[in-house]
């Protein structure tokens, strides 16, 4: 995908509003390979993937979208090299410390969305107090996806809603594309309008296989510590000119 336009990126993102997408995704990809160019060990690049968390959630929130999802870890990483993995989940401990009173004093609820119970009983009660300290702020949701993967987010609302059936809650025939959905993470939130991926790979590598279904992607070659607001604006910008059809002819949408 090509990032060179004319556009004037802070004229699209920050004077017509109608362009914003409501809620953003991004597959924070490229960190390891960031510290690899410069000779460092791979956790060097996660620590400076940090401040592009910070900076991204900033002027999200500046521009007025609504939610951030950010995949952090997914369930496959696990798979990683056991010294790599230990460094995430203190850099996760660390940075939940440090960061949710900052969300919290810019009014931004935090959540994290996955399966919890494999990480420590310190970084799950972390996790709670965030979530706890900030459930009732308003100017955006941050949504972490950690321990996370499309499958078992689709897999565990078939399961709850399987559960529900054996309890009579509801019938089979109540199940459908849109009682389904309810149970999926995330269903609370706008719908997925935005799915970035820095590092230069053109895959979703199983995150939000459901919520992205009509979603836009925008793929970049910027590897993740070097995706600034300058970058966020060329995502935004590329989304500005995208024509969504959600199924209907480009006849039918421009006659809407």
């Amino acid at each position: 995908m090509s990032e060179n336009n004319s556009v004037n990126h802070d004229e699209l993102v920050e004077d017509n509003s109608q362009l914003i997408p409501q809620h953003i995704a991004i597959i924070m990809d490229g960190n390891g390979r960031w510290a690899q160019q410069r000779g460092r060990k791979r956790v060097v690049g996660h620590k400076a993937g940090v401040e592009s968390v910070r900076s991204t959630v900033t002027k999200a929130r500046q521009i007025g979208v609504k939610a951030l999802t950010l995949f952090a870890f997914s369930s496959e990483n696990w798979l990683r090299p056991e010294a790599e993995v230990t460094v995430l989940m203190d850099l996760f401990m660390f940075v939940l410390t440090r960061e949710v009173k900052r969300l919290h004093k810019n009014n931004i609820k935090f959540q994290v969305i996955g399966d919890l119970s494999r990480f420590s009983e310190k970084l799950q009660m972390k996790i709670a107090a965030g979530q706890k300290l900030t459930e009732n702020n308003s100017s955006m949701v941050l949504s972490v996806a950690a321990n996370y993967g499309g499958r078992w987010d689709i897999a565990n609302a078939a399961k709850e809603l399987a559960r529900k059936v054996q309890q009579n809650e509801c019938t089979l025939e109540d199940i459908n594309e849109n009682t389904l959905s309810q149970h999926i993470c995330l269903a609370d939130l706008p719908e997925l309008d935005l799915l970035i991926r820095t590092g230069g790979d053109f895959r979703i590598s199983n995150f939000l296989l459901w919520q992205a279904a009509y979603a836009e992607l925008y793929f970049t070659e910027t590897l993740w510590p070097d995706f600034n607001e300058q970058e966020l604006k060329k995502a935004l910008s590329v989304f500005g000119q995208r024509e969504r059809r959600f199924g209907l002819t480009g006849d039918q949408v421009k006659s809407t």
